[in-house]
């Protein structure tokens, strides 16, 4: 950015020899095939080069993109709803739905709130996230509705303890997880411009089970306030249970079909999808499982058992957070070598501590939009170069090149003026 004005954004520095250095992959995460990788476009005018606009580019025809994703979505969960709703009303009640809905958005807000702070260094598309969330609230229950029947027939009849263990303990896991991944496969077909590695994966896993976790509740809850002769304390007792202990459950246990997904996604291939599907289904069903078996120890267990999971579930996507900067910074200084970026930019751009003093700076000439503008479109520059070293769909994702580099001088300049 252009020296006139003070800050983060830096001026003109000379770019230090690293800059200059051929590119490498230095991080696991951000690796690429020898022969897929290519250098990036160069920068006809130079920096600053505020006002540059890039040549016509002819464009072939444009694809639906999520469209036909996000069509059969809203059709599957209209559909589902019609047996959903009815279902927890037979078992609530209205004055139990009413409750235990309220009761279910605040397990639900703190799902989100976690989802919103893993997505916020790459955003995904809010339509994309409803789809998740709607998958899991309406179309993965109805799917779990539907097939519960089929596990009841094969369920031991010597006793109604052995038929609620075997339901709660294979046929939970089993049906369950499976019908809340199917959203995570349909978003890795549909949708995979957006599903292109682990962290993506775990954000849409966790959005689905958010979802999923949140009819449940309504379900619990609701269903205490009907049934029990003491509303109030059996209430407060189910939301202890799942509300204050587990409100992560779901969302760890599908998030583990996530994180492989994810990681499959990095080389694309339908294949690699279902495979990372299937294989992504063994550890989510096993800690659904571990968690619905525990009974009398069941304090024990807990605190022995899942909350180290969840502190290791938690460390893991903190390693995959900075990961993602590390592979922001490492693309966009290809790029900054091609003449797009000052070495400054660079570490404001791909730095948390660095973006955090940009918006600051940018605010205080109010700014702040602008800067966040430029940071989100600095961000999926370097995930779309990310995707084209993959050799993943490399003419759609050089088309979606070009059109962020164009974007690129109109942020900047829109920070500065």
């Amino acid at each position: 950015m252009s020296s006139d004005h003070p800050g983060p954004p830096g001026g003109h520095q000379p770019y230090p020899r690293p800059y200059l250095e051929p590119a490498a992959n230095p991080t696991w995460i951000g690796r690429v095939q020898p022969g897929n990788y290519q250098p990036a476009p160069g920068n006809p005018g130079g920096l600053p080069q505020q006002t540059w606009a890039a040549p016509p580019v002819s464009r072939g025809r444009r694809s639906p993109g999520t469209l036909p994703l996000l069509l059969a979505g809203a059709i599957l969960v209209f559909g589902s709803l019609l047996l959903v709703v009815p279902f927890l009303l037979g078992n609530t009640g209205i004055t139990g739905f009413v409750i235990g809905f309220i009761a279910s958005l605040i397990p639900l807000s703190v799902v989100l709130l976690t989802v919103r702070l893993i997505d916020r260094w790459e955003p995904e598309p809010n339509r994309l996230l409803w789809f998740a969330f709607t998958w899991g609230a309406a179309v993965s229950i109805a799917g779990t509705l539907l097939i519960q029947p089929l596990f009841a027939l094969a369920a031991p009849t010597t006793s109604e303890e052995a038929f609620t263990y075997f339901m709660a303990t294979v046929q939970a896991p089993i049906v369950e997880e499976f019908t809340k991944s199917l959203g995570l496969l349909l978003l890795i077909l549909g949708a995979r411009k957006y599903f292109d590695g682990p962290v993506d994966g775990v954000v849409f896993a966790f959005t689905i089970a958010a979802g999923f976790a949140f009819t449940e509740n309504i379900l619990y809850f609701g269903r205490e306030i009907a049934s029990s002769s003491e509303p109030g304390t059996d209430l407060v007792r189910i939301f202890i249970l799942r509300g204050v202990m587990s409100p992560f459950a779901h969302a760890i246990f599908t998030g583990t079909t996530g994180l492989i997904m994810g990681f499959a996604a990095r080389r694309w291939h339908s294949g690699y999808a279902v495979v990372a599907f299937a294989i992504g289904l063994l550890p989510a069903m096993f800690l659904h499982n571990r968690w619905n078996s525990m009974g009398q120890d069941f304090l024990l267990d807990y605190f022995v058992v899942q909350v180290p999971i969840f502190l290791i579930a938690a460390l893991g996507i903190i390693f995959l957070r900075l990961a993602e900067g590390k592979l922001t910074r490492q693309r966009l200084l290809e790029y900054a070598r091609a003449g797009w970026f000052t070495p400054a930019e660079v570490e404001m751009l791909a730095t948390s501590q660095g973006r955090r003093q940009a918006v600051r700076w940018a605010a205080s000439r109010g700014r702040a939009a602008q800067m966040r503008a430029f940071i989100k479109g600095a961000t999926a520059l370097a995930f779309t170069r990310q995707r084209i070293l993959s050799g993943r769909d490399v003419p759609v994702h050089q088309q979606d090149e070009l059109d962020h580099l164009r974007a690129i001088p109109e942020l900047r300049a829109a920070v500065l003026h």
